[in-house]
């Protein structure tokens, strides 16, 4: 599959997804595009930058959703305008959709809604590509059904990320099987960064340990994961969303350069 012009699995190099957990503003938003490019031309990884317009999902009324959009969707055009990255963001409802896809190359389903038909067949009518993130209540075999369901509406690209399962109250656990699994039936991305959330651990906010995104980054690239989802941030403990699950863009380049060697110790291309 292809996100723009960047191909994505079936033996293409390991591709980074990375970005803003949301767009604050623009400004911001150019500045982590700029600097992101920059690591992945340096590092010689094929880039995806990512940001959430909307995120409609925040556990406390009055948490911080971004700017919506219309505003959002005009940052996103002036990020891709200025640096010429390939662009990922998130959609909460089918018509948002057709607006996305005028501007982003990639339309991501939360892991919330990867079941939710109507939304699938909207993301796929556009002729994007898709990416559905597995929802942390869905076996890594049954989100082949949300695959089904989004090449049947006529999706052609489609891709799969993965934060792991619900592990009792307000934890994550990743099962390095379920990637291996879900590559049967699509190119598979980990998402490292969602990966170590802890939902509503801070006083009904989501919090999360960084600690663990490199080294889970690391397994998951072993493994054979086709992409890797960072969330990266110049301050992450600033962050307004998912701050503690973020690292900041000197551990970001950091870890491409861990991931780039594991690549070629595995003799894969890259």
């Amino acid at each position: 599959m292809h996100i723009g012009d960047v191909a994505v699995g079936d033996g293409a190099p390991l591709v980074l997804i990375t970005g803003l957990n949301v767009v604050e503003r623009e400004a911001a938003a150019l500045e982590c595009a700029c600097a992101v490019r920059a690591m992945a031309q340096r590092r010689g990884v094929p880039v995806v930058f990512k940001a959430s317009i909307d995120k409609a999902n925040r556990s406390r009324y009055g948490a911080f959703r971004g700017p919506g959009i219309d505003q959002g969707l005009r940052i996103l055009d002036a990020v891709k305008r200025e640096t010429g990255l390939p662009l990922i963001t998130d959609v909460h409802e089918p018509g948002q959709a057709k607006l996305a896809a005028e501007v982003v190359d990639c339309l991501q389903i939360p892991a919330f809604l990867c079941r939710q038909t109507d939304l699938l067949a909207s993301c796929a009518a556009t002729g994007a590509a898709v990416n559905v993130k597995k929802g942390q209540f869905v076996a890594p075999q049954d989100i082949r059904l949300a695959v089904e369901k989004l090449r049947a509406f006529g999706a052609q690209d489609v891709l799969v990320t993965d934060r792991g399962v619900c592990f009792g109250y307000r934890d994550l656990v990743v099962d390095m099987r379920g990637l291996l699994q879900m590559r049967e039936f699509a190119p598979v991305c980990f998402d490292a960064t969602h990966a170590v959330q802890q939902p509503g651990r801070n006083e009904g906010m989501s919090g999360g340990d960084r600690r663990f995104v490199a080294p889970l980054a690391r397994a998951a690239v072993a493994a054979g994961v086709d992409a890797l989802f960072v969330e990266t941030h110049p301050d992450p403990d600033r962050a307004p969303c998912d701050g503690p699950c973020q690292i900041d863009f000197e551990a970001l380049d950091s870890l491409v350069a861990e991931v780039c060697a594991i690549e070629r110790a595995l003799h894969r291309p890259g």
